[in-house]
């Protein structure tokens, strides 16, 4: 008899469940409710991204009503869903800059695709477990699937393996992980303690500060970076990267990664690829290529000889949620040398299932639990295949270098190589500083753009992220930028 009978349980035999509630129709409720709400939220969402692209930029944001407003929101009284649903659209509208607006010309947050939209409903009803491949082989088969075509897009050779990801960080992250492991056998069990000197790795000093905060994460300390000089046009200067290297060497310190970067974040500019992996070679060091944003290029044959170099790398960052306007929090970790995952990320429990045929996430990643994010990817892909990433990269190029020279004939220098749609852009001469006219733009609502440092000079940055932004949406943003300046004066 089990040990935890009806009786020792103070249930009457026969009785279990008979009093339990019902399950709350707020949460789940029933069909027929659910399709009306869903048809409600599609209509309402559709018409605030028409509201959003015919509005400002930035958000008019009235802090002291959105307070009063969430304030209401005790959770003792319960509210109709579709009510919480709109309240919650109009703080979306008000409350946040619209990277949907096809005047954005920011940072690496693109529209996202309609397909990866589409993806986020599809992953949000099944909300499958991707820590196994056992319990959602489906899942787990598609984003292998994907990530496999990424990779030969890529020219990686064709054992690369690899996995979805939060997003940048967490990709490179995992790259310094398995530079670590592959460095020093003791790495997985003892941590930097097991270097016989201080580990340290490379990367430009224009290049995502992340690898800070990653460092710090990896156990081997802040101080771990070194960020190697620039040639002038923010791309990582090689002879600088070897003599930091044979510096360290000298000193008792252990290098073991070089990370370069194909886009950098203030000016998309990208590293001497093949120089760094021939120093990576010689020194017996992990080749690592941060292209979270560039790595779009790989679907234009056009652009793809900028990246000239990425099939060398041993391990490659791609974020899906940047120029291949996915949905945020979809980044992509591509690596040649796949035996380092389970070597870096093994661990055994005994609640997860047996393992099967197909590798477990869980045990090849940093992240256990996840959720079906590399769908939004692989929908797009799906619909629209390589040539339609192919056209989405090569209009925003294409529309970049327009802006260059609408700036121009106005006066402006363009300092930087617009190749991936990131520009940088200093004022005529004599004319008002950047942040202030970038304060100016702002305030407008016309446009969204950014001030930058670049090669030791504040910028104006702009890029052009939006898949459906027009030259129109470009004049407009150099029409915003002249009144920003007369204002400023």
């Amino acid at each position: 008899m089990s040990a935890f009978s009806d009786a020792a349980c103070g249930c009457p035999v026969g009785s279990i469940g008979e009093d339990l509630p019902a399950p709350s129709k707020a949460l789940y409720p029933p069909a027929g409710e659910r399709r009306r709400i869903d048809g409600l939220l599609t209509e309402e969402l559709l018409d605030a991204v028409a509201r959003t692209e015919s509005g400002p930029t930035v958000p008019d944001f009235d802090r002291e009503k959105f307070e009063a407003g969430l304030k209401a929101f005790d959770f003792a009284s319960p509210k109709r869903l579709e009510d919480v649903l709109m309240w919650t659209i109009e703080q979306m509208l008000h409350g946040i800059v619209h990277v949907n607006h096809p005047r954005y010309f920011g940072l690496f947050n693109p529209a996202p695709a309609f397909p990866a939209q589409c993806a986020d409903r599809i992953a949000a009803a099944f909300n499958p477990q991707l820590a196994s491949a056992v319990t959602s082989p489906a899942a787990t088969a598609i984003e292998a699937h994907t990530i496999a075509a990424v990779a030969k897009r890529a020219g990686l050779p064709p054992q690369t393996s690899g996995h979805f990801t939060s997003g940048g960080s967490e990709a490179n992250y995992t790259a310094v992980i398995c530079a670590l492991t592959q460095s020093c056998a003791g790495y997985s069990e003892a941590g930097a303690r097991a270097f016989s000197g201080a580990p340290a790795f490379y990367v430009s000093r224009e290049s995502h500060l992340a690898w800070v905060k990653i460092a710090h994460q990896a156990g081997i300390g802040r101080s771990a970076v070194r960020l190697i000089g620039t040639d002038g046009g923010g791309r990582m200067d090689p002879q600088l990267l070897a003599q930091a290297i044979r510096s360290d060497r000298e000193s008792g310190h252990i290098p073991f990664m070089i990370a370069a970067t194909a886009g950098t974040t203030n000016a998309g500019a990208i590293d001497p690829l093949t120089e760094c992996a021939a120093i990576a070679r010689a020194e017996g060091l992990w080749y690592h290529i941060d292209a979270a944003w560039g790595g779009a290029a790989i679907a234009s044959a056009r652009l793809r000889p900028l990246l000239a170099g990425i099939e060398l790398a041993d391990s490659v960052t791609i974020d899906a949620h940047k120029w291949f306007a996915a949905t945020m929090g979809c980044g992509m970790f591509l690596t040649a040398q796949p035996a380092i995952l389970p070597a870096a990320f093994h661990v055994s429990a005994s609640y997860m299932p047996p393992r099967g045929a197909m590798p477990d996430p869980y045990v090849n990643s940093a992240q256990w639990s996840r959720r079906f994010s590399g769908l939004r990817l692989f929908l797009s892909l799906a619909a629209g295949g390589w040539d339609a990433y192919a056209r989405h990269v090569e209009k925003s190029v294409a529309l970049a270098a327009y802006l260059a020279g609408k700036l121009k004939q106005s006066g402006w220098t363009v300092v930087n190589e617009p190749s991936l749609a990131v520009l940088c852009a200093l004022p005529p001469a004599g004319k008002n500083d950047v942040r202030s006219i970038v304060t100016n733009v702002l305030a407008s609502g016309r446009a969204w753009v950014s001030a930058a440092n670049f090669e030791g000079r504040e910028v104006l940055r702009a890029c052009v992220t939006h898949g459906e932004t027009t030259e129109e949406d470009v004049d407009e943003l150099v029409y915003a930028l002249e009144a920003a300046q007369a204002l400023a004066q």
